[in-house]
């Protein structure tokens, strides 16, 4: 896909994304603007902190909401959008400045939580609750 030379210009994917992807263009934006200096893990955090805080707020007061959001104006599906990418790109800077590859690394939590959840079948019938763990 090209992408565009105007930062006005919003290309729409339609194929898949990589988190090193993210992770070139997020180093090349933040480099040739000079805000290399400021992404200090401690400093991507408070971003990051800060961008769920905002994604908090779009549905801070709606109660529960339907899968797929069928009940949401495209006005705010689209704003639901830019603070979920707001928070992603902040995780993939801080991925970044401490060194981490995040893909690999969520790739081997799903695999650690899958041994520690095992899937529940009538001979093995203890339960556990499905969370993400610590």
């Amino acid at each position: 896909m090209e992408y565009p030379n105007n930062d006005n210009e919003l290309p729409r994917a339609t194929r898949d994304v990589s988190l090193h992807e993210l992770s070139k263009r997020l180093a090349e934006c933040s480099q040739v603007r000079g805000w290399d200096q400021y992404h200090s893990p401690r400093n991507l955090l408070l971003a990051l902190v800060g961008e769920v805080g905002e994604l908090s707020e779009i549905f801070q007061w709606k109660g529960e909401v339907e899968k797929g959001l069928p009940n949401w104006s495209s006005a705010e599906k689209e704003h639901l959008e830019e603070e979920l990418s707001d928070a992603l790109l902040y995780l993939v800077l801080l991925a970044d400045a401490c060194g981490l590859d995040l893909g690999q690394a969520a790739l081997a939590k799903i695999i650690k939580n899958a041994q520690k959840y095992p899937v529940v079948t009538p001979h093995n019938d203890h339960h556990q609750t499905p969370t993400i763990s610590k």
